[in-house]
């Protein structure tokens, strides 16, 4: 394992957003489409807010309702991006070395934490990126 090692080498660089004026439709489409668990939410080129599949989960009950038609669409058609997401979420810089970051996963209980170099978003990393880099040491 290298000890200096940038989380850019494992982030996922192909990242999706939404942006936060956009409908939390959009963005639970979005998290089902792209089979994604986490979207950061941008307004303009900052980073504001991040949404997970486990914030819709909780609005919508999860599966609990999954034969009543149109259970999830009122929830999700009733509120906001704004009002959903986790506002100023913690951001990385792409040059964080993957022992800082699991750091950050381990005494934060975050799951997914936007990247960014000069302050441009330029990634993600979950920590599913985390768990496969440490697969692959071994």
């Amino acid at each position: 394992m290298k000890k200096r090692e940038p989380i850019s080498h494992i982030m996922t660089k192909n990242v999706h957003f939404v942006n936060q004026n956009d409908t939390l439709q959009h963005a639970v489409n979005m998290i089902k489409t792209e089979n994604i668990h986490h979207l950061p939410v941008m307004n303009g080129n900052s980073v504001v807010g991040i949404i997970s599949s486990t914030d819709i989960n909780r609005l919508t009950f999860g599966n609990l309702y999954q034969h009543q038609e149109g259970s999830e669409a009122a929830v999700v058609s009733s509120l906001t991006i704004e009002q959903v997401m986790t506002a100023q979420p913690r951001v990385i810089n792409s040059e964080d070395s993957i022992k800082e970051v699991a750091e950050v996963f381990a005494e934060a209980h975050f799951h997914a934490l936007p990247v960014l170099e000069n302050n441009q978003l330029v990634g993600i990393v979950t920590t599913t990126d985390m768990i496969k880099y440490l697969i692959e040491q071994y």
